[in-house]
């Protein structure tokens, strides 16, 4: 009986465990979300160099380091010292001479240093260091301006071109003409073309020939036109002058004498009259204040009021190489 009580109730915990209320489940933890996966392709991936574009192809080349720290050379052909000034190896003349102070002048050639001759050579490079500045800036653009008129020099043939008065003009050979012996003549432009200019040389004259031809023309122009200029502006000036000689100086436009006789470079006539009508004023009013005082520009103003626009264009501008 006993037994079968212990079996009665084994069963009915059985049952009832199977239907009794179950505790509660702890509460699951939100699981956090993977990041995606990546393809194979883009784990880590070496980016590939973006196309060129035409602008990329166009664009110069990186310069060399080295190349950025190489001096740029002034030298001078008659130089016997140099000194390093900046990112600038300048090597200049040096004279002494009798003089009371350290001058510098910076010409076609390059750096030219006078100095006194007590002076000693340690003094000399630190007055040129001291004027490093001025130095670099005017060798530069005298550099620059060498260029220019490199840049202009004329291959003396048939349809060659330099400027006249300012205008272009081009040469033309015509050996069967004697322009009533004055070696060449002016022709009217055609339409928005240059003027020609005709000359009476051979077809097959050699460049020198050529030059020299054209050469003569133009100092033939310049002496009339300077007359023409002298006459015009002495009266306004109340100067009267007595001599006009042309010179073919590398870097003086014009000179001036007391006695009344004046100097113009004959290639002046390659730039426009405004220009030359600066530089013959210039010379005249020197018959009047012999220096360049304020009362001397004042009087160049007198009868030329834009006359420093001028002097800048004149210091501009590039003239054709005549050598």
């Amino acid at each position: 009986m006993r037994g079968l009580l212990q079996f009665t109730m084994d069963l009915f915990e059985g049952l009832g465990s199977e239907f009794a209320p179950q505790p509660p489940a702890p509460p699951k933890r939100a699981k956090k979300p993977k990041p995606p996966m990546l393809p194979p392709a883009a784990v880590a991936p070496s980016t590939p160099p973006s196309p060129l574009t035409q602008e990329d192809r166009d664009a110069p080349p990186a310069v060399p380091l080295s190349d950025t720290l190489t001096l740029a050379n002034f030298v001078h052909p008659q130089a016997t010292r140099e000194v390093v000034l900046g990112s600038a190896r300048v090597a200049y003349e040096f004279k002494r001479g009798k003089r009371k102070t350290i001058g510098f002048l910076v010409g076609a050639e390059g750096l030219s240093v006078r100095a006194p001759r007590w002076v000693a050579l340690r003094d000399v490079d630190a007055a040129i260091r001291e004027k490093a500045d001025w130095i670099l800036r005017k060798l530069t653009e005298t550099q620059q301006r060498h260029a220019r008129v490199e840049a202009t020099r004329i291959d003396w043939k048939d349809g060659a071109e330099f400027p006249f008065m300012g205008e272009p003009v081009v040469i033309q050979l015509d050996p069967k003409h004697g322009f009533a012996s004055v070696g060449g003549t002016l022709d009217a432009a055609e339409g928005d073309g240059p003027r020609t200019l005709r000359l009476a040389v051979a077809q097959n004259a050699e460049p020198s020939q050529i030059r020299d031809a054209a050469q003569a023309w133009l100092m033939r122009q310049a002496r009339r036109l300077f007359i023409e200029r002298l006459d015009h502006f002495a009266p306004r000036l109340g100067v009267s002058w007595q001599k006009l000689s042309l010179s073919n100086a590398a870097t003086r436009w014009g000179s001036a004498s007391a006695d009344g006789s004046i100097r113009l470079n004959w290639r002046l006539i390659h730039f426009g009259l405004p220009v030359i009508d600066y530089v013959v004023a210039h010379e005249l009013a020197h018959l009047r204040v012999m220096d360049h005082s304020h009362r001397f520009w004042e009087t160049v103003e007198s009868v030329v009021p834009d006359y420093d626009v001028l002097r800048q264009k004149l210091k501009d501008e590039a003239v054709p190489r005549w050598s």
